[in-house]
C-alpha cells in the first residue's frame, strides 16, 4: 500500500463529502484515519496501483470511506449516502428488495448553485434530526454536473431538486427548505397525518421538537372536526401535526371541548382556531398563524412569503448596519396583529446584496432607506408607494389601511422625460409621454421594451438603429424604444425581453412581433402593417423562452 498517495487520498475524501477548507485539513487525524482506511481497502479485489485521484474515485465506489468519516466526526450517519451514480445503483437496489419499509430522499445539486449551498446546512440538520430520531429514512444527494445520466433519468431539470423514493418509486418533494419542514413532510410521508400524544410529557415533546406545531384536542378522534383537523394534516407537509384524547393534556392547555392549537418559538407561542373547525379554516389560520408577525425575506422563507395563500405583503426596507431593525420591528410587530389574515409583513434587510435587485425592482436607491411599499400578487402584480416614507406606527397603520379599503393608486414607476426623447431616429419613450406616442391614431408605432442588461436586447440594439434610420423620414411610421424596466404601464406588461410591439394606426390595435430579429424581418414586419412576423398567441410564448426572463438576472 505505501507510495501510493495516502495523504492525498484523505485529503480528496475531505474535499469530497465538503467538510473542511484543503488548507485546514492537517489539523485531522490523518495517522489513523489512513491506517483504517488502508486495512480496509485490503477488502476490495484486485486494487490497481494507479494515481491517488483515480484510486480515490474507485474506493467511493466501494464505500468504505463512509464509516471512518462518521467516526471521527465529519459526516453525520444520515448524510451522503450518496454522491455517485454507484450509490445510487446499490441504494436503488435495495429499496427494490424491501419495498415494505425503505425509504431514501435525494437532493440533486450543483456545486455552483446558491440556493443549493443555502439548502445544504438544513439538509445536514435534517438528516441529524432523522438520525436522533432513529428513522429509518436515509438522506442522499448527488452532483447532478457529475452524474448527468442519473440526472437524465430521474428528470433534473433545475437545482436543487429534491426526490422522495419510498418502496422505489420517486415522489417530488413539495414542502419547505429548512430542517424542520423536510423532516416534517417525510415523516407525514412514511407514518400517520398526526402524531397520537396520549401523555403529557408526549404533548411537551412533540411541542419542543419543532418551531411550529399544531395540536388537535378530540375527545371522539372519529368526530367530524377531528376528521376535518386529519385532512388539514394530510395537506399540509411543512408542519408536524399532533392529536389526542387524553383528560391530562387537556388539563394542562386549558381546553375544553373541540380544539385547535398553533404552538411556535415565536410571537405570541401559542395561538388558538376560533370558530368552527373545518379543513378550509385550519388551513388559514395555519397560513396565518405559522409565519412570524413580521417575516424576513430570504432564501428559506421566499417560497412561503410568495407561494402562500396571503397576495398582500407590506414589504419594509430597512438597513440591519444602520440600526433600523431594532428601531422599527417592534413597531412592525405590533400593528400586523390587526392585519394578519389580509396582508403579510416582511422585512428585507437591504444590507444583503442578493437583496439590491428587489431595490431595483421598485426604482429604490439606498439612500432611500428605511422605506416601505405594498404589493398584491394576482394575475399582475400591483405596486403601492406612500406619500410619506416614513416607518412611524401611524403612517404603516394608515399606508396599510387604506391599500385594505382600496383608496391607493398604483404606483408606476417612470424615468424623466429627456429633453432629446425625439431627436434620433429611435425615439425614447418613459411612461408619461407612452400614449400620447404609441397610440397616435395617424402612425403606425413599433415599441421595443427592453432591459439595459439584456444580452439578447444588446444583440438587437445595431439592428433597431437601423431601423430607425430606414424609416426616419416617414409620415406613417414611428420606431420607437422603452427601458421596460425603469418605466411601467398600466395596460401594457412586459414579461421578457425584448419585446417587440406594433401599435397601428387607426384601430391602435397591438401587434406582438414574433420574426426573425433582422433589419429585413422587422422591415417587412412594419411594411405589411403587422401581418408579417406575427405569431398566434401560443406562439408568442414559444417565442419569448428566447428572451430574457426579468426573473432570472
Amino acid at each position: 500500500m505505501p507510495g501510493f498517495g495516502n495523504e492525498a487520498i484523505t485529503v480528496l475524501a475531505l474535499q469530497y463529502f465538503s467538510v473542511v477548507d484543503p488548507s485546514e485539513s492537517q489539523q485531522f487525524h490523518f495517522q489513523q484515519f489512513r491506517n483504517d482506511l488502508l486495512q480496509d481497502l485490503k477488502s476490495i479485489p484486485d486494487l490497481p496501483r494507479k494515481s491517488a485521484v483515480a484510486m480515490f474515485r474507485l474506493i467511493i465506489g466501494h464505500g468504505c470511506l463512509t464509516k471512518h468519516l462518521h467516526r471521527i466526526g465529519l459526516l453525520d450517519s444520515a448524510e451522503c449516502l450518496l454522491c455517485k451514480k454507484e450509490n445510487a445503483m446499490d441504494m436503488e437496489l435495495n429499496l427494490n428488495k424491501d419495498k415494505s419499509n425503505q425509504h431514501a430522499f435525494y437532493v440533486t445539486d450543483a456545486p455552483w448553485c446558491g440556493h443549493c449551498k443555502s439548502l445544504a446546512p438544513e439538509y445536514i440538520k435534517a438528516a441529524k434530526k432523522l438520525t436522533d430520531q432513529e428513522s429509518p429514512i436515509k438522506l442522499a444527494k448527488v452532483d447532478a454536473t457529475e452524474e448527468t445520466e442519473l440526472a437524465e433519468e430521474h428528470g433534473v431539470r433545475g437545482y436543487p431538486t429534491l426526490k422522495f423514493f419510498r418502496s422505489g418509486s420517486p415522489i417530488d418533494y413539495s414542502g419547505g427548505r429548512t430542517a424542520d419542514e423536510i423532516v416534517s413532510w417525510l415523516l407525514k410521508k412514511t407514518g400517520p397525518v398526526a402524531k397520537d400524544l396520549t401523555s403529557v410529557d408526549d404533548a411537551k415533546a412533540f411541542i419542543d421538537a419543532s418551531n411550529v406545531v399544531i395540536l388537535g384536542f378530540f375527545k371522539d378522534t372519529s368526530s367530524e372536526a377531528a376528521k376535518n383537523f386529519l385532512g388539514a394534516a394530510n395537506a399540509i407537509d411543512d408542519y408536524p401535526f399532533g392529536i389526542t384524547s387524553t383528560d391530562d393534556v387537556f388539563s394542562e392547555y386549558n381546553v375544553d371541548g373541540e380544539k385547535v392549537l398553533l404552538f411556535k418559538k415565536f410571537d405570541e407561542g401559542r395561538a388558538d382556531l376560533d370558530g368552527e373547525i373545518t379543513e378550509k379554516n385550519i388551513k388559514k389560520f395555519v397560513t396565518s398563524q405559522s409565519l412570524p408577525l413580521v417575516v424576513d425575506f430570504n432564501h428559506e422563507t421566499a417560497q412561503k412569503i410568495f407561494g402562500g395563500e396571503i397576495k398582500s405583503h407590506l414589504l419594509m426596507f430597512m438597513s440591519q448596519q444602520e440600526g433600523h431593525m431594532d428601531k422599527y420591528l417592534d413597531t412592525a410587530r405590533e400593528i400586523a396583529k390587526d392585519f394578519r389574515e389580509q396582508v403579510l409583513f416582511v422585512s428585507i434587510n437591504s444590507d444583503e446584496e442578493d437583496h439590491q435587485r428587489i431595490l431595483e425592482f421598485f426604482g429604490m436607491k439606498k439612500d432611500e432607506i428605511p422605506a416601505m411599499r405594498l404589493i398584491r400578487l394576482e394575475e399582475d402584480m400591483a405596486k403601492y408607494k406612500p406619500e410619506n416614507p416614513e416607518l412611524s406606527k401611524d403612517n404603516i397603520k394608515s399606508f396599510v389601511q387604506d391599500f385594505i379599503e382600496g383608496k391607493l393608486k398604483q404606483h408606476l414607476l417612470s424615468q424623466d422625460l429627456p429633453e432629446d426623447w425625439d431627436k434620433s431616429p429611435v425615439k425614447v419613450l418613459v411612461s408619461s409621454n407612452f400614449d400620447e406616442v404609441a397610440f397616435n391614431k395617424d402612425k403606425d408605432v413599433l415599441v421595443e421594451f427592453y432591459a439595459p442588461w439584456c444580452g439578447h436586447c444588446k444583440q438587437l440594439a445595431p439592428i433597431y438603429d437601423q431601423l430607425g434610420e430606414k424609416f426616419k423620414d416617414s409620415d406613417t411610421v414611428i420606431v420607437a424604444k422603452m427601458d421596460a424596466t425603469a418605466n411601467e404601464l398600466e395596460h401594457t406588461k412586459i414579461t421578457s425581453f425584448p419585446t417587440l410591439k406594433l401599435y397601428a394606426k387607426g384601430d391602435n390595435k397591438v401587434i406582438e412581433y414574433n420574426g426573425e430579429r433582422t433589419l429585413e424581418g422587422l422591415s417587412k414586419f412594419l411594411e405589411s402593417g403587422g401581418e408579417y412576423g406575427q405569431a398566434a398567441p401560443d406562439e408568442v410564448r414559444k417565442f419569448h423562452l428566447h428572451c430574457c426572463d426579468p426573473t432570472s438576472r
